[in-house]
């Protein structure tokens, strides 16, 4: 077999591990790589019995992601290494399953009014956190008020900012009332932020124990280096959490991860380079993982600072950038221009008919002018933790926008504590977005007023007041119109230059296998990679 070949028939076995293509479409293509019919028959059944969880064993996987201020406070969780490390030990109340649907958990029931302001959840019995405390509804209230309280600084304030009420019906039922419907309300209950720890007896949420219900234990952790797991015997999900024991690394340098995963050090990494990602693929001990969803890489300008409180000045930045360049040098092809707003081909209600914002150095220049400006410099913070390539990226910026007389100073930041101490701090950063399973939770936690991680500190009254309407509207063409208009406010208004939405490429050794389906949602099977996975 030649070795274009060869890569073409792993390629072909990962898309069938990963539930991409169905068994028929399997043998289709395996015949037409030259196996016979039988032979692709025979190789179809045995890597579906590799797909089959096992019990037992190790699993080391290395993210880029993680920093030595990290914590498991609920509240605060901002990266995914601190993602993935909580979805180890907890669970939430619903769950994105990996094929997209959502599915019980805590909650082993929900049901909404039908004016979608009221939901009353079931909370599941018999479930025990990692001390023996036994899983009740003041639990979940408590979890659910800690993001919600006036003094609360956390993170989904904003998306939980429509409740009004929280009430313990009894130990098995808290009902949710909403300030007007929104019928998307149970997606953001599968936040990791909104994981559920327990209460202590005065209702206060007690995080630092760093216990939950999930398949694992906290055996150790070292923040911005590793965590390490253990197996939860009375886990209450009896086809999760297969692996004896997990370690979670932070290696935020893109050669070093991509070292680790050559060497047989770690199972699998996120966050693979682009510019390595056809190296690895020739490794026959490693498949490639590639997933085209919500991900994007965003240069955030903050909108109540000068000069990027002037929309003229976001403009002239934002045509001042070639998406298609990018595509081809940053990310090797692995993903799509974008527009400027959050909302990708993955979303339900993504505006493809709305005019591209495209490199136009003329056009820019018109904008400058227009701020009174014959020129303009300005210092973007970037960081290869922000993304493989984040630091080219900004010199790629640097040299596009030149043409527009603007000058983009490349200030390189550490790695290490880019989220704490650049990102939503310093005025105009790289940064990236894995996304959300709504425009809803997507637009509320990254462009409305006061939100935590609205990084462009963007405020817009127009876009909020569609933003709320669009919550409970019925109607889906309404809705859809709803949302194209929210898109377009953000790419003539916003502070955020979305030049591409990217690929998400993981790479694993087939030492450690998955079910059918991988969620395309984040990184690692979206974020639940601990429990889902097993060594095969």
């Amino acid at each position: 077999m030649s070795n274009s070949r060869e890569i073409d028939a792993r390629r072909l076995v990962a898309n069938f591990q990963s539930g991409r293509l169905s068994r028929r479409e399997f043998v289709k293509a395996a015949v037409a790589l030259g196996a016979t019919a039988a032979f692709a028959n025979t190789l179809s059944i045995n890597v579906a019995q590799a797909a089959t969880p096992k019990r037992g064993g190790r699993m080391t996987l290395a993210m880029g992601h993680g920093s030595t201020t990290d914590d498991l406070d609920p509240a605060l969780i901002e990266n995914g290494w601190q993602w993935t490390a909580m979805f180890g030990i907890c669970n939430t109340l619903i769950e994105l399953a990996a094929d997209g649907n959502l599915v019980p958990s805590l909650a082993e029931s929900w049901e909404p009014s039908a004016d979608l302001k009221t939901w009353r959840f079931k909370i599941r019995q018999g479930v025990e956190f990692h001390d023996g405390r036994k899983l009740t509804a003041k639990d979940v209230a408590g979890n659910l008020r800690y993001h919600t309280g006036e003094e609360s600084k956390s993170v989904v304030k904003a998306v939980l900012s429509s409740i009004t009420d929280i009430k313990i019906e009894n130990d098995d039922t808290v009902v949710i009332t909403l300030e007007s419907g929104n019928a998307d309300f149970a997606y953001s209950l599968n936040s990791a932020n909104l994981a559920i720890m327990p209460s202590s007896e005065d209702g206060d949420l007690d995080w630092k124990s760093r216990v939950g219900t999930g398949g694992y234990r906290l055996k150790e952790f070292n923040p911005g280096v590793t965590a390490v797991f253990e197996r939860n015997p009375k886990y209450w999900k009896k086809d999760r959490a297969h692996a004896d024991e997990v370690e979670l690394l932070s290696i935020k340098d893109p050669v070093a991860r991509t070292t680790a995963i050559m060497s047989g050090s770690v199972d699998a990494i996120d966050k693979v380079d682009t510019k390595t990602a056809q190296l690895l693929s020739r490794n026959p001990d490693i498949v490639i993982e590639e997933s085209s969803g919500p991900l994007h890489y965003v240069f955030a300008m903050q909108t109540q600072v000068a000069p990027f409180d002037n929309v003229h000045v976001r403009q002239a930045l934002k045509l001042s950038v070639d998406r298609e360049e990018f595509v081809r040098k940053i990310l090797n092809g692995h993903g799509e221009v974008g527009n400027d707003h959050p909302i990708g081909k993955s979303y339900r209600y993504i505006a493809e008919d709305i005019e591209q914002n495209s490199y136009d150095p003329d056009k820019a220049k018109w904008h400058l002018k227009q701020a009174g400006m014959d020129s303009l410099s300005v210092d973007l913070h970037a960081a290869d933790a922000a993304f493989a390539g984040a630091v080219d990226a900004a010199a790629l910026f640097q040299n596009n926008a030149r043409k527009s007389g603007i000058e983009v100073n490349v200030i390189r930041e550490p790695n290490d504590g880019y989220w704490a101490n650049v990102w939503n701090v310093k005025p105009f950063v790289v940064s990236y977005w894995g996304g959300y399973p709504t425009e809803d939770v997507m637009f509320t936690t990254g462009y409305t007023t006061g939100a935590a991680w609205n990084e462009t500190q963007f405020s817009d009254m127009e876009f909020e007041k569609i933003l709320l309407a669009a919550r409970a509207e019925g109607d889906e063409e309404r809705r859809r119109a709803m949302y194209r208009e929210m898109q377009i406010i953000l790419r003539d208004k916003g502070g955020v230059i979305v030049p591409a939405f990217a690929n998400d490429l993981v790479a694993r050794t087939k030492r450690i296998a998955h079910g059918e389906h991988v969620s395309p949602l984040k990184a690692f099977d979206g974020r639940r990679i601990i429990e889902r996975w097993w060594v095969a």
